[in-house]
């Protein structure tokens, strides 16, 4: 089974300093059809204008993935951390018990593009934590990149679920083969340029939520850059 979600479809918000596309139901943007899949709740394609950025403010009980495309982001958290994260980097917040945190572009002049993701963990009030990881175009290329999972393999980042998140880009000369195991959900979403899956095409901002296939196939005849989740279908 494959069902493609549109990026045309999905939830969008304008709020001046922040333009917003939702690929699931999130503040004032619902449909019951799109809740999430798995343990997957959100994924959010910001554009943040320079100097513009979201003030301090809670979370509880999530883990939260910044995924930066272009420009940077200042982070400042009531863990103590700040940090800016530019494009490459991966940022990961285990809310837990709770945490503040703010986010904004320290540019005077140039917009930050970035992903934020929201994953459900497997457990509720676990101690609150921090994690931040940079990954070169030359990791991504050509190959699905695991950055993400529980068991932080390969020194990736720690998810607190049964979730492993890669990143890849791809240019023309490269084709992508990906076996889904038994009892796996997969969702791969596109975050810039074109890529076929499966001889399905897709562009930035499309979805592919995978389930009961053998072989996802990835090609692209300029250059793209995505993101797999491959999830238990239930939530741990």
């Amino acid at each position: 089974m494959i069902q493609i979600n549109k990026g045309t479809e999905r939830g969008h918000a304008n709020h001046g300093w922040l333009e917003s596309w939702h690929s699931f139901s999130f503040a004032d943007y619902y449909d019951p059809n799109k809740m999430g899949v798995a343990s997957l709740r959100v994924i959010n394609d910001d554009h943040i204008a320079a100097k513009g950025g979201f003030p301090t403010h809670p979370h509880r009980d999530m883990e939260i993935i910044t995924y930066v495309l272009s420009g940077a982001l200042a982070h400042r958290d009531s863990m103590g951390n700040g940090s800016i994260i530019r494009a490459g980097d991966v940022q990961k917040m285990s809310a837990g018990t709770g945490i503040r945190h703010s986010e904004f572009n320290p540019s005077e002049d140039t917009p930050v593009h970035l992903l934020q993701i929201w994953i459900q963990p497997r457990e509720r009030g676990i101690t609150p934590s921090y994690a931040q990881k940079s990954y070169r175009r030359e990791d991504k290329k050509g190959r699905l990149c695991l950055i993400a999972s529980p068991e932080a393999d390969n020194d990736t980042i720690l998810l607190h679920q049964d979730v492993r998140m890669y990143a890849s880009i791809l240019t023309a000369e490269d084709t992508i083969s990906y076996p889904l195991q038994t009892n796996r959900i997969a969702y791969l979403h596109v975050a810039t340029g074109e890529v076929t899956v499966n001889r399905k095409t897709l562009t930035a901002g499309d979805a592919l939520i995978v389930q009961d296939e053998v072989l996802l196939t990835l090609t692209t005849s300029s250059e793209a850059e995505v993101l797999l989740f491959d999830m238990h279908p239930d939530i741990a």
